[in-house]
């Protein structure tokens, strides 16, 4: 059996990372990367936690987690896709001069 607290000491410092990005940052880009380090925090817990029983690691956590990597590639590369399209239209990425923008 794995010791369990560096895995859950890095995820913590994963979801604070990630959540200082996403309260302070102004950028678009910069939030999809916190929303990144979100999703790298979930998954390295689910393997964590599927490392604690002694002698038998579970296949089941880590072919979600591969998923769930597929899956978090695509919301990230939508996410950059509607970033560009944003800049390309209104020449800023600052979350506080788009959201002055109305219909």
């Amino acid at each position: 059996m794995y010791p369990l607290t560096p895995y859950i000491i890095t995820t913590g410092l994963l979801v604070v990372i990630g959540l200082t990005c996403l309260v302070l940052k102004r950028d678009l880009v910069r939030l999809l990367i916190g929303i990144e380090i979100l999703f790298n925090a979930a998954n390295l817990l689910l393997v964590a936690f599927s490392m604690q029983t002694s002698g038998f690691i579970d296949p089941y956590p880590h072919s979600i987690v591969m998923m769930a990597l597929v899956l978090d590639g695509t919301v990230i590369a939508v996410g950059l896709a509607i970033v560009l399209n944003v800049y390309k239209h209104y020449g800023t990425l600052n979350v506080d001069k788009l959201r002055r923008l109305k219909w």
